[in-house]
């Protein structure tokens, strides 16, 4: 019996848990609980950029107050994108991750080396 195309499809299969499913569920459970953790007084951003504070909470559903008119809008909790104030928002999205801090000293490296090349095709 030939098990090398066996191992092969299990090989595949171990690839495609450990590089798509199980990265995309941790990111699922992160969403879930940091949705599950609001309370009322927090600032959130929705997944179509309305800007609020929390007023009042239910199992499904989440009040915001969106400006000093006293505006308020209810949003199911799955579509909070973010919580935090604007500024605490944009110094999250400023601090990089491990994985990319390492691609950028790994791609800095090519682009010098680019930039020779692209000098020696301008000379001709």
């Amino acid at each position: 019996m030939d098990y090398s195309g066996i191992l092969m499809i299990v090989l595949m299969l171990a690839v495609f848990y450990f590089l798509l499913i199980r990265p995309e569920n941790k990111r699922k459970k992160e969403a879930e609980q940091m949705r599950n953790s609001l309370k009322k007084g927090d600032w959130l951003t929705t997944i179509g950029g309305v800007y609020g504070r929390v007023v009042g909470i239910t199992d499904r559903t989440v009040v915001i107050e969106t400006s000093e008119d006293r505006v308020r809008v209810e949003f199911l909790k799955s579509a909070i994108g973010s919580v935090g104030t604007l500024d605490e928002q944009a110094a999250a999205a400023q601090r990089p991750t491990r994985k990319k801090a390492e691609k950028k000293t790994e791609e800095e490296t090519p682009a010098e080396q680019n930039d020779s090349w692209d000098k020696d095709e301008s000379k001709e």
